[in-house]
Order: C-alpha cells, then sequence, then structure tokens
C-alpha cells in the first residue's frame, strides 16, 4: 500500500510544477509534469488496471466541469484561445492528478459521503483561489466564482468517490490466481516421478 504522505507529497509537487508552468505560460510542460507524477504513482499501486480506469474517469468529469466553467464564462485561463469551449488540458490533467489521492492520502474521505463533500466544498474553492494567486487562472467574478466552484466540488468528489469505490469492488480488470492443477494429475506426476527415480 502506498504511503499516504508520500501520495499527498507527489501530488502537492505535481499540483506546484503544473500551476507554475501553466501560469508561465508553458500548458504543455503543466500537463507533462502531471504526467509524470502519474506514471510514477500507476508504477507503485497494487492494481494498475483499476486504478488507470478511475483516474479516466477522473479526467471524463474533470474536462466535462472545466469546460462548463469556461462556456459559462466562471473562470478563463490566460493564453487559451479566444471563443473556445473546451477546458485547456492541463486543467483536465489536475483532476487526473487528484484522483491519484482518492485511494491513498484521501482515502478517509471515502468512509462517509460527508467527509468529501465538505473536503470538496472547502478545498475546492481553496485550490483554485491559490491557482488565480498564481497567475495560472482568472476569475470573471471572485465569490460567484468561489461559490460554483465549492458547490460543484461537494458534488463531484462524492461521486468520484463512488465510482473509486464501484470500480475497486468491481471483480473486473481483477488479477486472476492462477489455476492450480488438479489432485489426480498430481498425483500421476508423483508416481511417475517415483518411478523414474527407482529405475
Amino acid at each position: 500500500m502506498i504511503n499516504a504522505i508520500q501520495n499527498l507529497t507527489f501530488f502537492k509537487v505535481g499540483w506546484v510544477a503544473c500551476v507554475l508552468f501553466a501560469a508561465s505560460g508553458r500548458p504543455m510542460l503543466a500537463s507533462l509534469s502531471v504526467a509524470v507524477v502519474v506514471l510514477v504513482h500507476l508504477a507503485r499501486v497494487s492494481n494498475p488496471a483499476k486504478e488507470s480506469l478511475l483516474l479516466a474517469a477522473a479526467a471524463a468529469m474533470g474536462l466535462a466541469w472545466e469546460s462548463l466553467m469556461v462556456a459559462s464564462g466562471v473562470i478563463s485561463y490566460p493564453g487559451s484561445e479566444a471563443g473556445t469551449l473546451l477546458a485547456p488540458l492541463w486543467i483536465v490533467a489536475m483532476w487526473v492528478l487528484f484522483a491519484t489521492t482518492i485511494n491513498h492520502g484521501f482515502r478517509w474521505a471515502k468512509r462517509h459521503w460527508a467527509y468529501p463533500a465538505v473536503l470538496g466544498a472547502v478545498g475546492g474553492p481553496m485550490a483554485f483561489s491559490a491557482g488565480v494567486g498564481m497567475g495560472a487562472a482568472e476569475f470573471s467574478n471572485t465569490f460567484v466564482a468561489l461559490s460554483v466552484i465549492g458547490i460543484g466540488w461537494a458534488v463531484l468528489l462524492p461521486l468520484l468517490c463512488l465510482l473509486s469505490d464501484t470500480i475497486i469492488d468491481s471483480p473486473v480488470l481483477e488479477a486472476k490466481p492462477r489455476a492450480r492443477k488438479p489432485q489426480r494429475v498430481e498425483g500421476l506426476l508423483t508416481a511417475l516421478g517415483g518411478v523414474s527415480r527407482d529405475v
């Protein structure tokens, strides 16, 4: 099992690198920094297939939500093409990065639906405020933006936790144990081995 502190440390390093690169006008490096952390993460988990499925679900959720935020004008990203309705790749990558903590650093949040709701309502606006402060994003109206982000994350984070548990409990992508040889075959092989040693 991945150590929770190590997991959150990798997440924080990836988050800071991504925001700094995005704020400096290098969105590809921002996405690449997340990709590096995610690849290291997948190399350390016990079931990479299930973890990858969770990260893919987080990416889809993030793309839909963040694009809605951009299209509604609640938030904008410097350097993005004018008139685009899709969120930039690096902010979607941030959802993938955050999802690496769901089964590890923030595993405690899955104990009750209220935990991720509160974490999302508080942590979402805090993270975006920090990103805006670092120059990676802009709010059209700070109060409205933080309110919408808080409400959205209060709903989406519990949903992400539910998806995580659903994927983990699913027998699909489960590593299958190697089939044992039937007892009769084992007995026959033992007998043959004994005969061959006697000859």
